[in-house]
């Protein structure tokens, strides 16, 4: 009995132990595998942690390509600058640090509240601060031959983002200012790193906010360079490991025309309005054009709240690009398409002739339409009513017209939709159609609709952009290529097709416009030394029965009509196209054909 005992506390002690044993068997070959992910495994990652714990990457800024006119004229580019900039860690006593430079630098009151405001953070973290910016060459000598007092300071490069004609291209070619966003060309560096980043230009990281500062601003901007240094627990930086150079941004060529450009502000002479115009062999934009317009030196190296809210409030909204994003009604400059459109519908010729009263009545209600000619034109066939604008001879074509085969045929030719390429935000305009108005208004379409856009008026909207593509289309016979501002040529696209008859005539009675002696633009024939084919308009901005009307409603500036022409030239063999736009200049003819002509001649007599 008490063997059996014994022996049962032997087996007893023995399960024990072989449990114990393989309880930590499991425990050690988890330590030992443990052991194996931690030196083995993960290694690599844990070096790198450890890496990074000890290192502190800073992103390096890259200097931004300039950008150029097709003739190599440089249109925005960038200028040294030199800031004076300091250690805070280095600098022991701050009020006498300032004091002292206050003796021969003049430090402003807001200056001087934000230095303040950083000194404690960036000296914690041993980084630099600007206290003056732009410093001119007596300053930087003054500093100079004093600086073995500051030890804590220094002169430093900057840069800054600066046009020579800083309102000349200002909705071309937009501006760059503070980056809104962390950049991500560095994916390895932590968003928190990019406070640090070391800066090129005196206004810090910057980027592209509008026009094509904004459209290429990738490959302006270039890739960003980065030093890597060894920090303290604390995070201070303290021993510069490595530098990586990023790549400089890339200049970037366009199609503009310094000295068309140049024609155009100084023919429109600050009114309102918008001059576009393209290079018909390639699509190229050599003028782009918008005024008012704004500074774009202020906004691209910081414009202050006072001059900020200026432009917000000015009325003729100089920020607003009218060449992109302008809506005017076409008005007469869209009879050649009607025309067309007419012709290969078989409801006109050449030949047709109508006697225009002065005004035309829809046959469904008795409604009058009126032309811009008191007793009208007479006898008019095609090519009178295009060369005088009868707008009885145009109502009476698109009251004969399918409103869903003539908006088709408009889109065609470029109206209702967005053609740039490369612009920035361009307004597609308004190609109305009867789905659109019912949406619109919950109304139906009446055939006196699609009278009025015969004459361009009504709901039909258009940009001067898009005027000009149409111009060039009608330049090139039929088709077009689509606007950018590149030198190569851009798709061609195939729009209206017609007889070489139809053209040839067209092309006549355009031209007949200017140089004929009773065109709407006839004055403008002895302005230059090449003859020009042009189409005038003049857009209404408020329906009324009588001249008479008009003349009490004319005081008031903002109700005048619209002054539009297209035109291309020179004839025989055009080689540019030009829209412009002049809001509430009345006459094509008088306003806005002048201003076509003076860039006409730039481009022509280059």
């Amino acid at each position: 009995m008490q063997f059996e005992e014994r022996q049962k506390e032997r087996n007893s002690f023995s399960n024990r132990a072989l449990v114990s044993f393989i309880i930590f068997t499991v425990l050690f070959l988890a330590v030992l595998g443990r052991i194996f992910y931690l030196q083995i495994t993960t290694n690599e990652t844990y070096l790198t942690a450890a890496e990074s714990n000890r290192t502190y990457t800073v992103p390096v800024q890259s200097l931004r390509g300039k950008i150029l006119d097709r003739n190599g004229n440089v249109l925005v580019g960038n200028k040294a600058t030199f800031d004076l900039i300091t250690i805070p860690a280095k600098i022991e006593n701050l009020d006498a640090f300032l004091a002292n430079i206050a003796e021969f630098l003049p430090i402003s009151d807001k200056d001087l509240e934000t230095y303040k405001k950083l000194f404690n953070s960036k000296a914690i973290y041993n980084r630099e601060l600007v206290l003056l910016k732009d410093l001119t060459q007596a300053q930087i000598a003054s500093f100079e031959v004093r600086s073995f007092r500051f030890p804590g300071a220094f002169v430093g490069k900057r840069y800054r983002r600066i046009s020579e004609y800083p309102e000349l291209f200002s909705h071309a070619l937009g501006y760059t200012s503070r980056a809104s966003a962390t950049i991500a060309s560095l994916p390895g560096i932590p968003s928190r790193n990019w406070r640090d980043a070391e800066f090129v230009y005196a206004s810090g990281l910057i980027s592209g906010q509008l026009g094509l500062e904004k459209i290429y601003d990738d490959s302006l901007s270039g890739s960003y360079g980065k030093k890597i240094y060894e920090i303290d627990a604390r995070g201070r930086l303290y021993n510069l490991i490595k530098f990586e150079d990023g790549a400089p941004g890339e200049d970037l060529y366009t199609s503009l025309d310094l000295l068309a450009q140049q024609a155009a502000h100084e023919a429109i002479d600050g009114k309102r309005g918008a001059v576009v115009a393209i290079h018909l062999p390639t699509g190229s934009l050599n003028v782009l054009y918008s005024s008012p317009s704004f500074s774009i030196n202020d906004f691209a190296n910081g414009i202050d709240q006072q001059s900020f809210d200026a432009i917000i409030q000015d009325t003729n909204k100089p920020l607003f690009n009218r060449a992109l994003k302008g809506r005017y009604p076409p008005a007469s400059s869209i009879k050649p398409a009607i025309a067309l459109y007419g012709l290969n519908a078989n409801l006109t010729s050449w030949e047709r002739t109508i006697e225009d009263p002065g005004f035309f009545i829809l046959p469904e209600d008795g409604r009058v339409y009126r032309g811009w000619r008191e007793g009208g034109h007479g006898s008019v066939d095609l090519t009178k009513a295009i060369v005088q604008s009868s707008n009885t001879y145009f109502f009476d074509l698109a009251y004969q017209s399918d409103i869903n085969q003539l908006t088709t045929h408009l889109g065609n030719m470029g109206f209702g939709k967005s053609l740039c390429i490369d612009c920035f935000d361009e307004d597609p305009g308004l190609l109305p159609t009867p789905e659109w108005k019912y949406a619109q208004y919950n109304r139906g379409w009446f055939t006196g609709d699609t009278v009025n856009m015969g004459v361009g008026q009504g709901y039909i909207l258009a940009t001067p952009i898009q005027l000009a593509y149409y111009a060039s289309l009608l330049a090139n016979k039929g088709t077009a290529r689509l606007p950018h501002f590149g030198s190569e040529p851009s798709p061609e696209i195939a729009a209206i097709e017609t007889s070489n008859f139809n053209w040839s005539k067209l092309h006549k009675a355009l031209e007949l416009v200017v140089e004929g002696p009773s065109g709407t633009a006839r004055r403008l024939s002895e302005l230059k030394p090449f003859k020009v084919a042009a189409k005038t308009g003049t857009a209404e901005l408020v329906s009324l029965d009588s001249k008479e009307a008009y003349a009490e409603i004319r005081s008031d500036v903002l109700q005048r009509d619209h002054a539009i022409i297209i035109a291309f030239g020179p004839i025989p063999n055009p080689e540019y196209a030009v829209s412009v736009v002049i809001e509430n200049g009345e006459s094509g003819g008088l306003v806005a054909g002048p201003v076509a002509v003076e860039v006409l001649k730039k481009l022509i007599e280059k």
